[in-house]
């Protein structure tokens, strides 16, 4: 269920989203925030700039935030994201404990919380968080879209995610 601050939320996101772009990491941002609304992490995709498989948007925010916090348990904390969580960043937010999970564009072709997967619904994990997608869905979609349509145009292929 959309609380009030969850859009805020997402475009904080999004906002962070645009770091990613310079380097030509996909542009998807994060933040965490605690149960009072403080961000406690926040970041962009990585991969590129860094080398880094693990440098998704979500994976950078939940770590900042553990070193916030100084300890990896991230309970009452809500990740908002533009892009549905794929299985790493949804087990990564599961393991570390996140009471919520907001985030705004589905992904039908790698998403984990709802999509092609749904890891923290699964009966199966210890610790289940809310899910919440959908949330400034098309403002979330438009930089993915518009960098994937580049990509396809300068002859990278269509790697976009099923947006």
């Amino acid at each position: 269920m959309i609380r009030d601050g969850d859009e805020e939320l997402v475009r904080l996101a999004l906002a962070e989203a645009a770091g990613a772009g310079p380097a030509g990491d996909v542009p998807v941002g994060a933040v965490v925030v605690d149960a009072g609304g403080t961000v406690l992490g926040c970041g962009f995709n990585v991969r590129e700039r860094d080398a880094d498989p693990t440098g998704h948007a979500e994976v950078v925010a939940l770590r900042a935030a553990a070193a916030a916090r100084g300890e990896w348990r991230l309970d009452g904390c809500t990740l908002a994201v533009t892009l549905e969580p794929c299985p790493m960043c949804a087990g990564a937010a599961v393991a570390a404990r996140v009471g919520r999970i907001v985030f705004g564009a589905w992904d039908e072709k790698a998403g984990a919380c709802g999509s092609v997967w749904d890891i923290p619904r699964d009966r199966r994990v210890t610790h289940r968080p809310e899910v919440v997608g959908g949330v400034l869905e098309h403002e979330c979609a438009a930089p993915l879209l518009s960098f994937f349509a580049t990509r396809r145009d300068a002859g990278f292929g269509a790697d976009a995610p099923g947006l």
